[in-house]
Parts: C-alpha cells; structure tokens; sequence
C-alpha cells in the first residue's frame, strides 16, 4: 500500500490515518493480529480466514482523499459534508469550523477528541497563513525620544 502524501495522511475529521491499523493491516503483522481479530470477533471473516480475504473484500481504507470504493467508512458523515458537499480536504478548512456536530462527535471518543484538537491546530495553522503578513508578525517599531521627533511643533494652547 503507498504511503500517503503529507496532506492525505490526515482524515477529513482530524484522525491520522498513517497511525490507523485498519490501513495499516495489510503490511503491519502487528496491525494485522489487532484488526483481523477484530473482524472474526464482529463475525466478518470466518476462524481460518486473514488479510488477504480481508483484502480481497475491500475490508481496507485508503483514506479520506484516496478511492471511496477502498474506504473503511464511505458512508461517514464527516467525510460526507466535508470533502463530499463542501469540496474540503479537512473540516479545519470550513468556514464554520467547529461546527456542533464536529464538536459532539469529538466527546464520544479519546482518539475523536485528539483527532478534533489536530483539527483545531491545523485550522489555527491556515488563519496565520491567510492573514496579511503585517498581522502575521507584527513589526518592532523602533522608540523616538522627543529630540529625535520631527513631526510639527504643538501649536495647541493649554
């Protein structure tokens, strides 16, 4: 299975996707022990099957941005609204980030809430890099004592 590109590695919804086992299992034996096992437990692969019948069913994912027909989870909501309906590749990207939903779903899962935390950088992340370059940093400006100020004499009486 090819590695993904930078920009790929990361699922619409925040989640690392290099760090996924269901990716992972076709050439990760460790990955391959955890999800196999866990097919055979939900009753989706028979005692004496393994990773290429899992393989052969298309029982895999190439992530979010790679082909829906190998997506562990095509059907997902997120990747529905984000990448389907608003053309994103993450919902750090979206105009109303974070929106309600994104927000629930992040409480229902130690692994949901870090991949929403990752969302929450990379959009921070993408706010910097749009903002003009003299709100990106702001500039020293160097002190003027009153010698040095060459702007017009007060004229105002008090």
């Amino acid at each position: 299975m090819p590695r993904l590109k930078k920009s790929e590695a990361i699922a619409a919804c925040g989640l690392d996707c290099q760090a996924c086992s269901i990716r992972r299992y076709p050439f990760d034996k460790e990955a391959a022990v955890e999800v196999i096992g866990w097919f055979k437990e939900q009753g989706w692969l028979k005692e004496k099957e393994g990773v290429a019948e899992a393989v052969k069913r298309k029982m895999v994912c190439n992530g979010c941005h790679g082909d829906r027909k190998a997506h562990w989870s095509a059907d997902c909501w997120i990747l529905q609204c984000c990448v389907d309906a608003k053309g994103l590749k993450h919902c750090s990207e979206c105009d109303t980030f974070p929106c309600t939903r994104l927000v629930e779903w992040s409480k229902t899962d130690p692994s949901y809430k870090e991949a929403f935390e990752r969302l929450r950088g990379m959009h921070v992340g993408q706010i910097r890099r749009t903002l003009p370059r003299l709100e990106r940093r702001p500039r020293r400006i160097p002190s003027v004592s009153p010698e040095q100020d060459e702007g017009p004499e007060d004229d105002i009486d008090v």
